[in-house]
């Protein structure tokens, strides 16, 4: 049997899916207790517990955040970023945005640039990883393809303050550990999936996934510590990365900032994949062997 903190923490990651995936409209508390079958009450107390923040300052951050997305990797009008992001008018997106950032969104589309963010300044200095390639040397070496992936049931083990040291890290050697043992390690595909952006999401609120795709019909025992959910049919941005953590922050500011604005695609509000080729070799992050994908669909005016 799961402990009662395990149980809560699972039901709170249906809620804070649910969040996510109805930004663009409405959601009441009552709407978000039922799903996760506690009174209203209750409900809330135990969200602060386990996220260490109220339900409407986390909504609120989450429809920042996404709009803070959907400028910088989308065309779309800033009027229909504020319908799909939950805002009750463009007027209301740009008082709350600015107050959340510090920056009006018409200045972050053109500048790119978050004056609050509170993870770059602490986590990525200008000069923190470096690498000595070229624009066409990185253009060369990340050669990109567009695949379709299915729709994909997956587990997985969601962590929070995912830049504490180490902490990502065991997660994937629990989650070799699990694949083993369940005979899925050679026949699944296992991969990371950050569900924030480093840019404008807070350090210590930062989420990280670490997934496996698993059968369709394979039944996860109710005590261990993974949650089950399904991606969708998605297409993707993908290239490969073999080498040092400086490289594959290369290849990852090269798709983002470069390739994709310069395709005829644009993001879908999808969260990107870190997929490990090197399953035996994991947990060495020395050396990675990665293919990076971003979801993306075909650009409209």
């Amino acid at each position: 049997m799961k402990k009662s903190n395990e149980v809560y923490r699972s039901r709170i990651n249906k809620v804070i899916d649910y969040v996510n995936n109805n930004l663009h409209k409405s959601i009441s508390l009552e709407e978000l207790a039922s799903v996760a079958f506690f009174s209203p009450f209750h409900f809330h107390r135990i969200f602060v517990a386990i996220t260490g923040e109220t339900v409407n300052n986390f909504t609120n951050r989450m429809r920042n955040e996404k709009a803070a997305r959907l400028l910088k990797f989308s065309k779309k009008p800033i009027s229909e970023i504020s319908i799909e992001c939950g805002f009750s008018s463009t007027s209301t997106l740009s008082r709350l945005f600015k107050q959340y950032f510090e920056v009006s969104p018409s200045e972050y589309r053109r500048d790119g640039k978050i004056k609050n963010s509170k993870i770059r300044k602490e986590l990525f200095p200008v000069n923190k990883y470096h690498c000595n390639l070229s624009e066409e040397e990185i253009k060369s070496k990340f050669p990109v393809e567009i695949r379709q992936l299915p729709e994909r049931r997956i587990a997985y083990m969601r962590v929070t303050d995912a830049f504490r040291e180490g902490v990502v890290l065991s997660v994937f050697a629990d989650m070799v550990k699990w694949a083993e043992k369940m005979d899925l390690f050679h026949s699944e595909t296992i991969f990371g999936m950050s569900l924030d952006d480093p840019d404008v999401t807070p350090k210590e609120k930062y989420r990280y996934e670490v997934c496996i795709t698993i059968p369709k019909n394979f039944e996860i025992d109710p005590s261990s510590a993974l949650e089950t959910t399904t991606l969708p049919k998605c297409k993707y941005a993908v290239t490969s990365v073999s080498g040092d953590l400086n490289l594959v922050v290369a290849a990852t500011n090269y798709l983002f900032d470069n390739w994709l604005i310069n395709s005829s695609y644009e993001a879908e509000p999808q969260h990107g994949l870190e997929v490990f080729l090197d399953k035996k070799n994991i947990c060495n992050w020395d050396h990675f062997d990665l293919e990076l994908f971003i979801p993306v669909k075909a650009l409209t005016s």
